[in-house]
């Protein structure tokens, strides 16, 4: 895979919310989150994530991108507002349901989230004999599909210890894979990577996707993966989103803060604050 393979971008229609309730697979409504009397994390956030596309939800340190993506997962209830999952939303409906739900999003942690007394063919096994009745030749082909996807179908027996934070990470995208998601998210996915590592692991990102469509929903607040990824970008800041729209018109917005922060220039709105 080449470091300057071109990443194909859709032709994206417009994604805000004055759509139709419904029309995207994932919608937050008003959604406001507080911890401990404290000002909120989330005030009010209004965004809606198409299929078939990737979003880049961006935002300094701090901002709580992390806390939304909890919330996108049903981990945690919002304060206020809608969590929309599917047409469902997902606090309104019972227990079992939402645990349902949840089967239909993968996950990529920030660590790769990784089982350390398993290797990594049984850590992408795992979901697969939790939640299904596949037999274990049927695991085996859809592990081994995944890991030859993610290039590690040499490494199936290695401990997570015995590997690069590169390939844990790719180890963990296999194992988000599994279970054949709707919805992929990703918290951070180049938190500790080099900037190689960052961007093969950004165009692994973009291939699987255009080979398998779906909703991904990437967190960071690195610039230059927004860039090679993106079909759409969310900017998150102070509790709000603060821009939403195609990548390009994101890039080349006017908005003192928006340019500010993906331009990563130190003149603007954003302090050390």
């Amino acid at each position: 895979m080449s470091v300057d393979a071109p990443v194909r971008r859709h032709a994206p229609a417009t994604s805000h919310l004055d759509q139709p309730r419904g029309t995207h697979p994932i919608e937050l409504r008003g959604v406001r989150k507080a911890f401990g009397g404290n000002a909120p994390i989330l005030d009010g956030v209004d965004l809606g994530f198409p299929d078939d596309a990737i979003t880049t939800v961006l935002g300094p340190s701090g901002t709580g991108k992390s806390v939304l993506l909890k919330h996108i997962v049903g981990l945690l209830e919002p304060d206020e507002g809608e969590v929309s999952v599917f047409g469902n939303d997902i606090w309104r409906v019972p227990p079992v349901e939402r645990y349902e739900l949840r089967k239909r999003f993968g996950v990529l942690f920030q660590d790769g989230a990784l089982f350390g007394s398993m290797n990594l063919y049984d850590n992408v096994a795992f979901p697969l004999r939790k939640h299904t009745q596949m037999s274990e030749r049927e695991i085996r082909d859809t592990v081994m599909t995944h890991l030859a996807e993610v290039g590690l179908e040499a490494a199936v027996d290695k401990a997570p210890n015995e590997i690069s934070g590169g390939m844990r990470k790719r180890a963990g995208f296999a194992r988000a894979l599994v279970m054949r998601p709707d919805v992929v998210l990703f918290d951070e996915p180049d938190s500790g990577l080099d900037p190689v590592r960052t961007k093969l692991l950004c165009q692994l990102i973009a291939e699987v996707h255009r080979e398998h469509g779906g909703t991904y929903i990437v967190i960071t607040h690195d610039i230059p993966s927004a860039r090679t990824l993106s079909d759409y970008v969310a900017v998150l800041w102070k509790g709000k989103i603060q821009h939403h729209s195609a990548a390009d018109e994101a890039f080349g917005s006017s908005d003192p803060f928006v340019r500010q922060f993906l331009a990563g220039a130190a003149d603007g709105p954003l302090g050390m604050d």
